[in-house]
């Protein structure tokens, strides 16, 4: 079976791959399974330029196929804020509870039809094919609004579903089951974007 690394850090991430990845016939693996615990840079302006510079980074340490994200909220009554640092804004001692509370005190007072955001990932895709590397960045958005206080239960790694409402459910993101959640998930768009890239490596073709 082929191999392809999920370059994240992220546990949460990490099994919501293995959720969307399931019959791939790919052999997942982490950065503990390769033995690299080195942080890749993510200085890029964007999401798709961090997304591209940590499988780029991976992939030639690890010399397996690799796919790497980067995402975060965009919320358009604070100019898209937090965007590209989603995860960083607050500096780097903020833990979920606090980057999700934040968003809730900064929307405070603002009206509902103007309480749209997103959830927006970018995921890259470098491989080896035929002896030629490969790169391969989609993006995609999870679209929403901004609840006016936040679900009362925060997943580790996925603050701001706690904050974001589910169109026409009229629940939280984070009520939902992590499989639900999953097919929801802006990465799921990512993965189906990168189907046949993602077949050509498990058949190895």
């Amino acid at each position: 079976m082929n191999r392809l690394l999920i370059a994240t850090t992220n546990a949460a991430k990490f099994a919501e791959y293995r959720l969307l990845l399931n019959g791939q016939q790919l052999e997942l693996l982490s950065l503990r399974d390769v033995g690299i615990d080195a942080e890749a840079p993510e200085d890029g302006a964007s999401f798709a330029e961090n997304a591209l510079l940590k499988a780029r980074f991976y992939f030639n340490r690890a010399g397996v196929a690799t796919l790497a994200d980067d995402g975060g909220l965009e919320v358009d009554a604070l100019g898209g804020a937090p965007g590209v640092r989603s995860h960083r804004w607050l500096g780097e001692d903020a833990d979920d509870r606090m980057l999700a509370e934040e968003i809730v005190r900064r929307m405070a007072g603002v009206e509902p039809a103007l309480r749209t955001a997103r959830l927006r990932a970018a995921a890259a895709l470098v491989f080896d094919k035929n002896g030629s590397r490969r790169e391969r960045v989609v993006e995609a958005a999870f679209e929403g609004t901004i609840a006016e206080r936040c679900y009362a239960r925060i997943q580790v790694g996925f603050p701001y579903r706690a904050v974001m409402i589910v169109p026409g459910r009229g629940c939280y993101l984070a009520e939902l089951g992590e499989e639900a959640a999953a097919q929801l998930s802006q990465r799921r768009m990512t993965v189906e974007a990168l189907r046949d890239d993602l077949k050509r490596i498990a058949s190895g073709g």
